[in-house]
């Protein structure tokens, strides 16, 4: 049986109890951490204090970033896939001269 870590995460200023893989920890945590930097940041910029709207602004602002990097990620794989494809047909060409 794998181990579990009982950890709290304080989002919005409410904690939230997890179980988790020790080996996760660091990354919840940093998520934890980078959530609330976004609300501060959100609150200021906007003089906002509702809590939900803030939540919403972040999980909307989180949602685009993680969209527009799947985008990229699609169309890097498409330019790394012609790539060797075009060098695949360099290689292909030589051999069969």
């Amino acid at each position: 049986m794998r181990d579990v870590l009982s950890i709290k995460i304080k989002i919005a200023d409410r904690e939230y109890p997890m179980k988790i893989e020790p080996e996760d920890e660091e990354v919840i945590r940093k998520a934890g951490k980078l959530i609330n930097e976004k609300i501060k940041s959100y609150a200021q910029q906007f003089g906002i204090d509702d809590k939900q709207d803030l939540l919403a602004m972040v999980a909307f602002d989180i949602l685009v970033d993680k969209s527009q990097k799947e985008e990229y990620d699609v169309i890097n794989d498409e330019t790394i896939l012609e790539r060797i494809n075009y060098l695949n047909n360099i290689v292909a060409s030589d051999t069969q001269s």
